[in-house]
């Protein structure tokens, strides 16, 4: 069985956090996977003058291979589906970003709420920073330092896919 679900939320509010958190109390028990969009294309993964930078410059598809990791690098975009092809072998996919995906996706904020986000999710990790009463009924509330709450969701609220 493999599941998905996604977070969202502004700039600095938690998600990469939240997500650590969760992938580090389920990676003993699952296959997890982990993607992250980057909408402003800031990511740089490897250091100029290295092997891997070089053969990524040409612009073709670079995979590198080592005994502990394969890590691939692609100047063409994927879609999430590509990705799962690619990956496949994952119970668990945890997606930061792409708010427009169909999968239930989970708001975090902390310090402010931006309504914004409310048609996108369906539950909200929040802190006490936040006020309650400012999420619509229809949303999940959940604490965002809990992450077994979280995890519970998740497992409850996920989309198969």
């Amino acid at each position: 069985m493999k599941i998905a679900v996604a977070f969202t939320g502004p700039s600095n509010s938690g998600k990469t956090t939240v997500i650590e958190k969760i992938a580090k109390k389920m990676i003993n028990r699952y296959k997890v996977l982990i993607v992250k969009n980057d909408p402003k294309d800031k990511a740089r993964f490897d250091i100029e003058g290295k092997d891997s930078f070089k053969f990524f410059q040409t612009g073709a598809e670079v995979v590198v291979t080592s005994p502990t990791r394969t890590t691939y690098f692609s100047h063409r975009k994927k879609d999430i589906e590509d990705i799962i092809k690619m990956v496949d072998d994952f119970e668990i996919m945890l997606v930061e970003g792409l708010k427009t995906l169909p999968l239930p996706r989970i708001g975090v904020f902390r310090n402010s709420i931006d309504k914004s986000y409310f048609d996108y999710i369906e539950a909200a990790a929040i802190d006490k920073s936040i006020n309650k009463d400012e999420i619509p009924k229809n949303i999940d509330i959940l604490d965002l330092n809990n992450i077994e709450e979280i995890i519970e969701w998740i497992f409850k609220n996920a989309k198969r896919i």
